[in-house]
């Protein structure tokens, strides 16, 4: 009679099988990575909220980030440079007059004796601070008149976006030069000519966003429950058009920042001794046609300008993105 010998202790469970065994694993890696098996629940992941959507969406746009790292770069050479690297922009040194760039002048100098280094860091506030200024002035009046016109409708719409149809029919670069030509063009003069025909765009633009968010519930809701018009603007109209307000103030920025730049290239932006990239660009181009090169005068305000410009509207295109939830989805 053959007998059978027992398995070692321990090796299986009384009544088991190895197919019963591989399930029972199964089941506990299952369990591990948070699937429900044999009746165990697990609570599902909490989603991803909105402003980490965003960051993620944003933070995937490489020259957006690009971008960030130039404009870090040129408020620092902008703002922090002129107090490491000292020179004097407001009197003019003959004996300086167009000198090479060199150990005592990095840049050289230019048609006056200016450190061209020294006056591209002044110049690059001033472009900042009008760009900057000008399009949150215009943002931010274009917002409000666009949210009231949107939201009001009717003849009052009606009237408000013939007012702007009929800055939008005027040329912008003309008439900013006019009012250049007429007053005196300090940098606080530039920001209000600069915003007084870009805020129109801005308003068309959020008034159409308001259209469409008045109809919503939870403003109805605010009139149902008397809620007053100024309340479902500032409460609820307004911080629902937060993103495209944020991508419009960014592109306006680049905008300003090129208007000044042209205005000062045609001799009618801010006056010596202060200065912006665009004065620099159109002094340097005096020398353009001379037998001498002086890149110096030519080539640093104008790749400032197109670096800036670009960033900005790297920047922009990124937020766009970042606020607009159906490309968030993953």
């Amino acid at each position: 009679m053959a007998m059978t010998t027992p398995p070692p202790a321990g090796s299986l469970p009384a009544g088991g099988t190895a197919p019963d065994m591989a399930a029972d694993s199964a089941s506990g890696m299952l369990a591990g990575t948070g699937t429900a098996h044999a009746g165990v629940r697990v609570a599902p992941a909490r989603p991803r909220g909105l402003l980490r959507r965003g960051f993620e969406v944003f933070a995937e746009n490489k020259p957006a980030l690009a971008g960030l790292g130039v404009m870090a770069f040129m408020i620092l050479f902008c703002f922090v440079g002129p107090l490491v690297y000292r020179t004097d922009q407001v009197h003019t040194n003959l004996n300086d007059v167009l000198c090479t760039p060199s150990a005592r002048h990095l840049l050289g100098c230019d048609d006056v004796g200016y450190d061209v280094l020294g006056r591209l860091m002044i110049g690059g506030q001033t472009s900042l601070e009008v760009g900057v200024a000008a399009a949150f002035v215009s943002v931010l009046f274009g917002t409000l008149y666009g949210a009231i016109s949107g939201f009001l409708g009717g003849i009052a719409d009606a009237v408000m976006m013939r007012i702007v149809d009929a800055g939008l029919s005027l040329p912008p670069i003309v008439v900013t030069i006019i009012l250049s030509v007429i007053f005196h063009p300090s940098p606080l003069v530039m920001i209000f000519i600069i915003a007084v025909f870009y805020w129109l765009s801005v308003a068309r633009l959020i008034r159409g966003e308001t259209l469409a968010l008045r109809s919503r519930e939870y403003v109805q809701s605010v009139r149902v429950l008397g809620g007053g018009k100024r309340r479902a603007i500032v409460r609820h109209i307004l911080p629902n058009a937060i993103g495209t307000i944020i991508v419009q103030a960014t592109f306006a920025i680049a905008d300003s920042i090129l208007l000044l730049s042209a205005l000062g290239f045609l001799g009618l932006g801010v006056q010596a001794p202060a200065t912006d990239w665009g004065s620099m660009l159109s002094g340097g181009l005096n020398y353009l046609q001379s037998s001498q090169s002086y890149w110096w005068l030519i080539y640093p305000p104008g790749v400032a300008i197109i670096l800036v410009c670009i960033s900005f509207n790297f920047i922009g295109d990124a937020l766009r993105d970042a606020f607009e939830t159906r490309l968030q989805r993953r």
